[in-house]
């Protein structure tokens, strides 16, 4: 809420598309009781709308790991995955241990779950 006007939502957007950012402020604009924040200015809340095909800056994640966690979400086996990919076992088990690490994950579900989360991958 906005100090000159306590009823009013103050709203912020972050979007990377600028054709979407135009259209969600045009839509937002008349919507009554709200305003968008300008530039700097503290919003009560933000919208976020990233390009899915750009990485998050925190996770660096090489294509291999990709496809691997791209197979992993489709729920293949390690034995699997390996075929997919002409790859041994053992090296599917290394990638998915470096998942695991770099998506701080405690299985391969919960890395998927944060992969998807944190916007690496669409389920």
């Amino acid at each position: 809420m906005s100090e000159d006007n306590p009823a009013e939502i103050v709203l912020s957007l972050e979007i990377d598309d600028p054709a979407l950012a135009e259209r969600l402020t045009a839509l937002l604009s008349n919507i009554a009781g709200l305003r968008l924040a300008v530039p700097g200015e503290q919003a009560a809340a933000t919208i976020v709308a990233r390009d899915p095909r750009i990485m998050p800056e925190d996770i660096a994640l090489t294509q291999r790991e990709l496809d691997v966690l791209a197979l992993m979400a489709e729920g293949a086996s390690n034995k699997m995955i390996a075929r997919q990919l002409g790859i041994s076992v053992h090296t599917v088990k290394f990638h998915v241990g470096s998942l695991l690490d770099k998506l701080d994950a405690t299985g391969r579900t919960d890395a998927v779950a944060h992969a998807a989360r944190r916007g690496v991958i669409e389920l």
